[in-house]
């Protein structure tokens, strides 16, 4: 009696390979060259493909998504994106390399990507499709390099991200603002940041490493953080008394109020990315230990608090996002709508 087929795990497989379901719930791979007996690969999936590779003489690194990752960050389209957004990929590289690393682009199927994105990354499912979509760049620089005919990513649906709810109140804000104070520090920059990204709404990647020479009299100039490619983007803060007041509180910390960033870290410098977050973490972790605050909120959700004041108070929303539509459909988080009657 033949045995009984495992289609599921023999999708994806080489010409010639064969998957044996086991008792146990494992599957065996097994390669059948022409004209001899079957060679063993073991229950490793990603394994067995890489040793067919080697038997047929491909196993040299071209065409392999880690070479083609190599090749991106040579590639003109690598140059064209921001220094966020590289350093983001490089983040999202090691997840995607430790499971399609040594794949070559031609032997990746959709099934593998959703798969990837479904079970392999469950855990993370937001950033498994911000990894889907550096994997989807990969694949078409491989197209153009004659190394594969079709990008399987465009065929599997991303995972659904619900958009973030919450919103931190000016209570809870002040709150961690005071206890702060009472640690002192370099806690205390941390809050005057996060009061800063609630007052002018602006990006943690666009004010960090701000100097006092971008602050005026009326206003504070930041380059936006996302820029579409050739145009330059300015946003002129207009210093408001709440904001006024907090940039005199900074100079009180200032090290040199000409050349010096506004947020110093313990060396005057400007804060890391990396540096700023584990800062930030530990003293979320705190507060919510120790009832400061009631609810987790991220550095981000204070852009969203800024829109929402924002709007409250003057009706309308603020000029956060190139695309007004996603100002309104993820920064603004009031559940109430006003408008007139005629």
């Amino acid at each position: 009696m033949n045995r009984t087929r495992d289609r599921a795990s023999a999708q994806g497989l080489l010409p010639r390979m064969e998957a044996r379901p086991r008792k146990d719930g494992l599957v065996t791979y097994r390669y059948h060259p022409m004209g001899g007996k079957p060679i063993n690969l073991g229950t490793d999936k990603q394994q067995a493909i890489r040793r067919v590779l080697d038997l047929l003489g491909d196993g040299n690194d071209a065409g392999t998504i880690r070479r083609l990752w190599q090749q991106y960050q040579d590639a003109p389209d690598w140059k064209r994106l921001g220094d966020r957004t590289r350093a983001d990929y490089k983040v999202y590289s090691e997840p995607l390399l430790r499971v399609f690393g040594e794949m070559r682009a031609a032997h990746i199927t959709a099934p593998m990507v959703a798969r990837y994105l479904r079970v392999e990354r469950a855990e993370a499912p937001v950033r498994a499709n911000r990894e889907k979509s550096l994997l989807s760049n990969l694949m078409q620089l491989a197209i153009e390099r004659g190394e594969a005919t079709a990008n399987p990513c465009r065929e599997v649906r991303r995972n659904r991200e619900a958009p973030r709810t919450v919103a931190p109140s000016s209570a809870d804000i002040q709150a961690m603002v005071d206890h702060a104070k009472a640690k002192g520090g370099q806690w205390v920059v941390v809050t005057m940041a996060a009061e800063f990204a609630a007052l002018a709404g602006s990006r943690k990647a666009e004010f960090l490493g701000a100097h006092w020479s971008q602050v005026g009299e009326a206003e504070i100039r930041l380059i936006r953080a996302k820029q579409r490619e050739g145009v330059e983007r300015v946003d002129r803060v207009q210093i408001s008394p709440a904001l006024r007041e907090l940039l005199e509180r900074l100079r009180g910390v200032a090290r040199n109020d000409q050349l010096g960033v506004l947020f110093p870290n313990r060396q005057g410098n400007a804060y890391t990315p990396s540096g700023f977050a584990a800062m930030w973490g530990k003293l979320m972790r705190e507060v919510l230990a120790q009832g400061v605050v009631q609810k987790r909120f991220t550095f981000h959700d204070l852009r969203a608090h800024y829109a929402t004041e924002h709007k409250r108070l003057t009706g309308h929303l603020p000029d956060l996002h190139a695309d007004p539509g996603t100002t309104a459909r993820v920064y603004e988080r009031s559940r109430e709508a006003k408008r007139r009657a005629l």
